[in-house]
């Protein structure tokens, strides 16, 4: 039991550091500079959209603020069959099925993605259409920028923090595994195939990757947008978007053989299946620690620890007190491991997500 509990412990900690610390390390000796340059291909921008009736008008607005030749740019919103104020174009079919009709439409040279809730600097897509110059590039993240109701980083805007630092990691010695679901740029010819019940910021990169390209992440393309209004709908969002997850990896398990896919199978590994694995982990741990605290001071004191970290973690969800709030990150990463294993069951059970409801932000 203790070679268990050691085990999972440190699959933990290298899923959620050693990942990190490898691709700092890396990155001293492995560095694949991305060739920027204001180039001004044709682009179109793609909004996906659904009842976003209160905010499609700031969204067009804030798009065509945005510092970039006019007849160079186009603006096609594809409504997920909405039944307020905002355009019916098309039946409920989802986010990816909106996104894959308006590729249909498009005449751009570059295709550029972002959510309604999403603002842009005045210069975002001339900044993340620069990287395509370089012709390694297939596709391009922005960089998340995210902030509570109250103007200060959320729980989980640390964690999107750690999450932007592992991507420009991951740029520097490679390719970025995922894409920022908000604001993302890609090539023409890696948006096909499209299928529309996987997620398209995780379906884009994978294409490119097939096709001996890479994503990158660019710092100066910035997406700014703030925490969930309603923090109780936060479990169901993270559950539907690993659930998507999990059935894109499946599909393309094939990208982790290192003999095929090198050192990509390796970064997808450890970001995505690696991260999918640590409920089971932690879980593994916990239970060894009990079993072994029985008869060993040593852990005894251990699972004390253990679980009192948990249970002022579960409690800073509930009642974020000054006195509580360094626990918030752990809560944050309980509620995460706790809406992946419920994504298992469904994913075991057989069920997929196509059809999306926007957070309200």
């Amino acid at each position: 039991m203790a070679v268990v509990f050691w085990t999972c412990v440190v699959f933990v900690v290298y899923s959620y550091v050693g990942y990190g610390i490898a691709l700092a390390l890396m990155s001293r000796v492995r560095n694949r500079p991305v060739r920027r340059a204001p180039i001004t291909p044709s682009v179109s921008f793609i909004i996906a959209a659904h009842n976003e009736a209160k905010r499609i008008t700031e969204k067009i607005e804030n798009t065509l603020r945005q510092d970039y030749p006019s007849d160079r740019f186009e603006i096609i919103v594809a409504s997920d069959g909405s039944t307020d104020a905002t355009d019916e174009i098309v039946q409920r079919r989802g986010k990816e099925y909106a996104q894959r009709t308006a590729i249909a439409a498009a005449r751009g040279e570059v295709l550029v993605f972002s959510d309604v809730a999403t603002r842009l600097d005045p210069d975002g897509v001339r900044q993340i259409v620069m990287s395509f110059d370089d012709p390694s590039v297939g596709c391009v993240s922005s960089v998340d920028r995210m902030i509570g109701s109250d103007g200060r980083p959320s729980g989980e805007g640390g964690y999107v923090r750690y999450e932007m630092q592992l991507r420009a990691l991951e740029s520097r010695v490679g390719s970025l595994v995922g894409l920022s679901g908000s604001f993302f740029a890609a090539r023409r010819e890696v948006c096909t195939p499209w299928p529309v019940d996987i997620p398209s910021d995780f379906t884009t990169v994978l294409n490119a990757v097939t096709r001996g390209l890479r994503g990158v992440s660019d710092g100066n393309a910035i997406g700014y947008y703030t925490d969930l209004a309603d923090t109780s709908k936060e479990y169901s969002r993270k559950v539907r978007t690993v659930v998507r997850g999990i059935s894109a990896l499946l599909t393309h398990r094939a990208l982790l053989n290192p003999f095929r896919f090198g050192l990509f199978a390796w970064q997808l590994a450890s970001h995505k299946l690696f991260r999918w694995i640590v409920p089971f982990a932690m879980a593994g741990a916990l239970l060894a620690n009990l079993w072994l605290a029985s008869d060993s001071n040593f852990y005894r004191v251990l699972a004390g620890f253990h679980l009192a970290g948990y249970g002022l973690a579960l409690l800073s969800l509930r009642w974020p007190t000054p006195v509580l709030r360094v626990w918030r990150p752990v809560g944050f990463l309980l509620l995460a491991n706790a809406s992946i294993l419920t994504a298992w069951m469904r994913v075991m059970q057989g069920k997929t997500i196509v059809v999306w409801t926007p957070s309200e932000r």
